[in-house]
């Protein structure tokens, strides 16, 4: 943790009253969660939207993809922030943001509005997403520090997983699920925006804040071999969850004629689920282990989905997407694992947005591409060509493994590396 970390509530003045540390770890906790259900919550919603203004496949993927692009550029621009001005002032911002996108959906009259929209919810997803892991790790109990990261890795991917499904739920249940669910977001938004407003800083202010809003994207060479090889899987997980969010909601009416709000929301909801459960579930397992096992796991995921998807079998699609959840869940933290301890503290923030350059990527341009290709192939066959790239950026990056371990390059560490060592990057 940073030298500048304050201790309880040393930070605020002694006239300001805060939070107790239990009530702060769960309102940031909350604050969080609300932003991913947020993000999650737009999977079925985009087939809810594309019925009712009839847009085309390709604007479809546009709207889900930009997303990517706002949480890219606050998270390189804006992700060091909180170090030098403190975590409560950048959260409690990014917040407002959040809340401003929530009201552009609530009241969006055709897609255009619903893009914006997207770009402003990962602009504030990305401004706040390091600020929040920080804060939850020095929000939890001495002792316990390993908390925060766990409730990190469940707010982010469990709040796509379960606002997808919450928002699928709503489509199948109202005619006004958007109102609902927009509504009910901006008032969880608002309480968890009060709750961090309302704990004590843990940061005390410091110099550098502008320069730290230069982006810094840089793998020293120590770390080079470890982060090629793991590259092709992480925009290989990546591209899936791209799959999962982007096509795979709207492939239950284009693929399967499906009329289901519910089908819709569980469609976004398998991958990222079964992610968090084996996320968690592996934190002790050898990194090297862990990327293997996820590169196989995301090779077969993708073969699942498209097989899924030529055999008119929505159930085997779904199995294909679980298969892909425990793909992500292994791989992603895994590559971390195996990069990170390879460089200095200083030299982590810059590898780590690298890794994110690539991850992020991975999500949006694929996906921007697939929809282009719809309206030219039909889904089934973009899907099959789509599937097809992502097993070969996991079996290149097994081939890669595989030289590192021939050459004698790749060194696995003997401890696992868990939430706690991963949040210090």
């Amino acid at each position: 943790m940073r030298n500048n970390q304050l201790h309880g509530a040393a930070g605020s003045s002694p006239e300001r009253r805060t939070l107790p540390a239990g009530l702060a770890l769960a309102g940031a906790a909350l604050a969080f969660t609300s932003m991913y259900l947020a993000a999650g919550a737009l999977t079925p919603l985009l087939v809810v939207y594309r019925a009712r203004w009839d847009f085309p496949p390709s604007l479809l993927t546009v709207a889900f993809a930009v997303y990517a692009v706002g949480f890219l550029a606050a998270a390189l621009v804006l992700g060091s922030l909180s170090d030098h001005l403190g975590r409560r002032p950048v959260l409690i911002g990014a917040l407002v943001v959040q809340l401003a996108s929530n009201l552009v959906f609530l009241l969006a009259l055709d897609v255009g509005w619903v893009i914006a929209g997207r770009i402003i919810q990962g602009i504030a997803s990305g401004a706040a997403t390091a600020a929040f892991t920080a804060a939850l790790v020095e929000h939890a109990p001495d002792g316990r520090k390993g908390l925060g990261p766990i409730l990190g890795s469940v707010g982010l991917t469990g709040g796509l997983a379960v606002g997808s499904l919450l928002a699928g739920l709503a489509i199948q249940l109202t005619p006004s699920a958007n109102t609902i669910v927009f509504v009910v977001l901006s008032v969880l938004t608002v309480v968890g925006g009060l709750a961090v407003a309302a704990s004590p800083e843990t940061i005390r202010r410091g110099p550098g804040a502008l320069r730290s809003m230069i982006p810094q994207v840089a793998v020293p060479p120590a770390a080079r071999p470890e982060f090629l090889a793991a590259a092709p899987v992480v925009a290989a997980v990546w591209m899936l969850a791209g799959l999962s969010g982007g096509l795979a909601p709207s492939m239950v009416h284009s693929v399967f004629h499906l009329d289901s709000g519910l089908l819709d929301g569980l469609a976004g909801f398998i991958a990222p689920a079964v992610s968090v459960v084996v996320g968690l579930s592996f934190a002790r397992v050898r990194p090297r282990t862990a990327v293997t096992i996820g590169i196989y796991s995301a090779s077969l995921g993708a073969v699942g989905i498209i097989a899924g998807a030529w055999a008119g079998s929505l159930g085997a699609m779904f199995v294909g997407q679980a298969v892909a959840g425990v793909g992500f869940g292994a791989a992603f933290t895994a590559a971390l694992g195996l990069i990170i301890p390879l460089v200095a503290a200083h030299q982590r923030a810059g590898v780590v947005a690298g890794v994110y350059v690539v991850s992020y990527l991975g999500l949006g341009l694929p996906v921007v591409v697939a929809g282009q290709l719809t309206d030219a192939l039909g889904v089934v066959p973009t899907v099959g060509w789509y599937s097809a790239v992502v097993v070969a950026l996991s079996l290149l990056s097994l081939g890669a493994q595989q030289h590192l371990k021939r050459r004698g390059l790749g060194q696995d560490a003997g401890d696992p590396a868990g939430p706690r060592e991963l949040s210090r990057a």
